[in-house]
């Protein structure tokens, strides 16, 4: 069967009632006659699909082109072409309805033109070269290990999109329990304190975490909530980008030669779609896209009887003393489940601490319970004290902005994990004269 004989017949069988009778009525509609093999490809369609599919068409046409009596309509065209509503058929977290693309586009407050624009269905941005035909502003930065990272700040328009998107729809839909970042009562913290004080923690890291997250688990997430297949696709569309080749060829090499492998697999993420470093989304996308693998993780650690969790790209697990000398088991199994799960460990970032060293979870020291490291709080009261001998502005040797502030905010994190180290700088923090 032809493919845009399947997608007619498709439509039309949507468009009428499902029955024998309905689908034979609508067949003919669309071919203009009724020919042998017309009927029993309705019964093989019924058979399969006992109710319509009103939220997946173009599953319905690539399945009815692959039926046993399709075989006999290898030459026939369609005489019409209808067009069938879409609707959600599920709904389990009460999302906004989105029947079709013009619920979307009402939803985000934009025309339908706007709407194809900002999803960018045929990828055109990624051969675009002028900057105001891109939707993402592309930058780098180099990380504390020499890697280079790529940041695609979306424009205000989509910007405004996107986060309507996080705002209505995202934060409705909840991530595993094992993801303690970008949700709501997440936080480094509670990233950290489930592996305070065990045995033996080991602390992983996912290779460029968003630009493996592709665009069809994207689509997938969004069908899983329950939207139809075209208002899914614009969905995924709207929350994910593809790197122009301009771009990419101004992101600069790694200096060290054991980072150009890793370096050359971020280049064939970012010319896929993918969750663009820097959009609003693509946090609250990454948990739902790594939903399987934290389930997974999960039951690993649990079998091992342990504890997982994960903040963003960063794995955690702790146990008990024995996995001190059959930890090189436990690795290969994490690795196995997230190399299937489409993520890549950075084995570089790769660390097992016992409890006789320092165990450190994002940024906080985890022996006894999650708390800033000691150094980092005398590296504060040395500065603070020296703003008060010599002034504040000779401590502010690297010329940061709003130094003031930047201080501020050091003391906030370590109030925010030890209250009361965190009383005693801000007390010494106030007692400075910011004018000096």
């Amino acid at each position: 069967m032809r493919d845009d004989l399947a997608r007619a017949l498709a439509a039309g069988f949507l468009a009428g009632d499902w029955t024998a009778t309905g689908l034979r009525a609508s067949g003919a509609g669309v071919l203009g006659r009724r020919p042998r093999w017309l009927a029993p490809l309705v019964q093989q369609t019924l058979d399969l699909y006992p109710r319509p599919p009103h939220d997946r068409p173009r599953e319905l046409a690539t399945n009815l082109a692959g039926l046993p009596a399709a075989a006999k309509a290898l030459r026939t065209r369609p005489v019409a072409q209808p067009v069938a509503p879409t609707r959600m058929l599920a709904n389990r977290w009460r999302l906004p309805v989105l029947d079709d693309l013009g619920d979307l586009a009402d939803l985000l407050g934009v025309t339908a033109t706007e709407l194809d624009w900002f999803a960018d269905p045929r990828h055109l941005a990624r051969s675009a070269a002028d900057v105001p035909l891109q939707h993402y502003r592309v930058s780098h930065r180099i990380a504390p290990s020499g890697a280079v990272r790529v940041l695609e700040a979306p424009k205000p328009r989509l910007k405004a999109v996107q986060r309507l998107l996080l705002d209505e729809v995202l934060s409705r839909v909840p991530p595993h329990d094992a993801a303690r970042g970008f949700r709501p009562g997440g936080s480094v913290a509670s990233y950290a304190a489930p592996h305070a004080g065990r045995p033996v923690v080991v602390r992983l890291d996912l290779e460029a975490f968003f630009a493996s997250v592709t665009v069809s688990r994207v689509y997938g997430i969004w069908r899983t909530a329950g939207y139809p297949e075209p208002v899914a696709h614009r969905l995924a569309g709207l929350v994910t980008a593809v790197l122009p080749r301009s771009a990419w060829r101004a992101v600069p090499r790694p200096a060290g030669d054991g980072l150009l492998d890793a370096h050359w697999r971020l280049g064939r993420r970012l010319a896929a779609p993918h969750l663009p470093q820097g959009a609003p989304t693509s946090p609250a996308v990454a948990n739902l896209a790594a939903f399987r693998l934290d389930v997974r993780l999960s039951a690993l650690a649990r079998s091992w009887g342990g504890r997982y969790t994960r903040y963003a790209d960063d794995l955690a697990f702790s146990g008990a003393t024995g996995w001190g000398t059959g930890t090189s088991r436990l690795l290969d199994a994490i690795e196995e489940i997230v190399r299937d799960e489409g993520f890549r460990l950075n084995a570089r970032k790769t660390g097992v601490m016992p409890r006789a060293g320092r165990q450190t979870l994002g940024g906080l020291v985890v022996n006894d319970r999650p708390r800033v490291a000691r150094a980092e709080v005398d590296r504060l009261r040395a500065i603070l004290h020296n703003c008060r001998r010599s002034g504040a502005s000779s401590q502010n040797r690297d010329g940061v902005p709003a130094w003031e502030q930047h201080l501020r905010g050091r003391i906030a994190w370590v109030a925010q994990h030890d209250p009361v180290r965190g009383a005693r700088l801000l007390a010494e923090h106030d007692a400075v004269d910011w004018s000096r």
